[in-house]
């Protein structure tokens, strides 16, 4: 009976485990082509911080040509909220241990995504961005609200 019980113990850990690499992992192929898959062992790692990451880097660029008026406004903001994504996930994740806070700084970096697409409105209707720009942004910004609610979800994976 012990010996089911641990098979099925090891089951479950290897579906949740796999679930973990969907969410907290990069896939790298090797050398003959295969996919392999990695543990994130930092924030960094997480595919939600390249996205939230590059998308922030992007907006710095497109902010650049804002005008000089916008400085203190609407530029500082949108890049400050763009790059609290990023912030608050490694903030996380140093302290996911504690499974509230990992939890309350996931949900911080969802709405400082969610302030970034408004940034993102207000820069568009003032025409300093495209309509194919925003569009763009904006699934980026969806994409990553999707994993950081699949992140919360699995919460208790993530904090052992």
């Amino acid at each position: 009976m012990k010996k089911n019980e641990r098979t099925k113990k090891r089951t479950l850990s290897i579906e949740l485990t796999s679930n973990v690499l969907r969410v907290a992992s990069h896939m790298t192929p090797n050398l003959t082509g295969e996919i392999m898959t990695t543990v994130a062992k930092s924030a960094r790692d997480l595919n939600v911080y390249k996205i939230a990451f590059d998308a922030a880097i992007r907006i710095h660029e497109l902010t650049k040509s804002f005008p000089s008026e916008e400085k203190y406004s609407l530029t500082d903001q949108i890049r400050r909220s763009s790059r609290s994504v990023c912030a608050n996930l490694a903030e996380g994740w140093r302290k996911k241990k504690y499974e509230a806070y990992f939890v309350n700084k996931l949900r911080d970096s969802s709405q400082e995504a969610a302030e970034t697409q408004v940034w993102l409105d207000f820069a568009f209707r003032f025409n300093y961005l495209s309509k194919t720009t925003l569009d763009d942004l904006n699934e980026e910004y969806e994409h990553i609200f999707a994993m950081l609610m699949t992140m919360e979800k699995m919460t208790r994976i993530f904090c052992k």
